[in-house]
């Protein structure tokens, strides 16, 4: 911890030398020794309690004495840091790391004494001109977790009150974007997890929310995704480090392996919009809010090397059907939406240079 002493273990000298001259010199902290003894000609020492530490002697049970009892003194505030600090001897030189980090204070989540699931996870969308398939979702969420509360992120023109006591329902500014209501919808979330759907799943017998608490409960994922309608869906990031003008980026089809313990789960880079995860973790990699109407995998480059990802297939979530409305004013909703999730050559140009420029990548590839 910064700020903080801690003893150099395991420090001795083995070798048979009509004198010793040792070094040890530190960056961020000061070097010490804790047993009571002074310069005089069998042995020199200088730069105590300062980052330069040299003792000079031909006793070799003196020396090693000393070397016991070394101590480093972190004098730099920082919450995440890596001091080296350079063991010399004659022509030999070591290297001892010592990692400097504030551990994170633990923020734990009151599972309630009945432990429900409802007090665990909460359910989160955005809706955008299709109240009509929102209504469906929440019907088929109340045949199986009839109390569970769900969160949702409207940005509709003119907002259609959600009746239901256990919906929150929070107005966005018109057509305010995807990834925005992301943000919004997850900031709102006082459970440890949250499971994300879009606003047209649907709800079955095989939407066993507490298998994927399972499986965040057993592991250290951050991230677990289902199947839509039968569409396990993942996907590996690769990255390959480049030279000045950026870094590679490879996306694969498919996962990584299969998690121990979990056989119908793989550890993965990405998945589907259908996903458990831990709520704080979330939080701290965010969704750009500058992907307004077409993003998924943006996310998972956001996340990549912070977040840690997983895939079950064993747990499904269904999709509504692509039916044409039977009334004028629902049809002429869905074609407004279909014109807003266009991904138009114009939308596709600012996705590709966002990612590069912000990622600071020279080059995308998918396959």
């Amino acid at each position: 911890m910064p700020l903080n002493t801690i003893n150099l273990p395991g420090l001795r000298i083995i070798a048979n030398l009509p004198k010793y001259m040792v070094s040890l010199k530190a960056s961020l902290g000061t070097l010490d020794f804790l047993i009571n003894i002074s310069s005089t000609s069998e042995c020199q020492v200088h730069g105590k309690g300062e980052k330069h530490l040299t003792i000079s002697t031909s006793n070799i049970s003196v020396l090693n004495l000393i070397l016991k009892s070394i101590t480093y003194t972190s004098t730099v505030y920082s919450i995440d840091s890596l001091d080296i600090v350079k063991f010399t001897l004659g022509e030999h030189i070591a290297q001892i790391p010592i990692s400097i980090r504030q551990p994170p204070i633990p923020r734990l989540h009151d599972p309630g004494r009945e432990r429900k699931i409802s007090d665990l996870v909460t359910i989160t969308t955005k809706t955008f001109l299709r109240y009509d398939k929102l209504r469906t979702m929440l019907r088929s969420i109340r045949q199986f977790y009839p109390d569970m509360k769900v969160i949702v992120a409207d940005d509709n023109e003119t907002p259609e009150k959600i009746d239901d006591p256990n919906v929150e329902q929070y107005i966005m500014p018109f057509a305010k974007g995807w990834f925005a209501g992301r943000n919004l919808a997850v900031s709102q979330v006082t459970t440890k997890y949250f499971l994300w759907v879009d606003d047209d799943f649907l709800f079955t017998s095989d939407t066993k929310i507490e298998k994927l608490v399972d499986v965040l409960e057993a592991t250290d994922l951050d991230l677990v995704g289902g199947n839509v309608a039968g569409n396990h869906f993942s996907f590996k990031l690769i990255l390959e480090e480049g030279g000045e003008d950026g870094d590679c980026l490879h996306w694969r089809g498919g996962g990584y392996h299969t998690i121990p313990g979990f056989p119908n789960c793989i550890l993965a880079g990405g998945v589907v919009n259908f996903f458990l995860a831990h709520t704080n973790r979330i939080l701290g990699v965010g969704f750009d809010p500058k992907l307004s109407r077409v993003a998924h995998t943006e996310f998972f480059i956001d996340g990549l090397g912070r977040l840690r990802v997983g895939s079950c297939s064993h747990v499904s979530i269904g999709h509504q059907k692509m039916e044409n409305p039977k009334d004028k004013k629902t049809a002429e909703k869905l074609h407004n939406y279909t014109l807003f999730r266009q991904d138009t050559a114009e939308l596709q140009k600012f996705k590709f240079e966002l990612l590069h420029f912000k990622n600071r990548l020279s080059c995308f590839t998918r396959r």
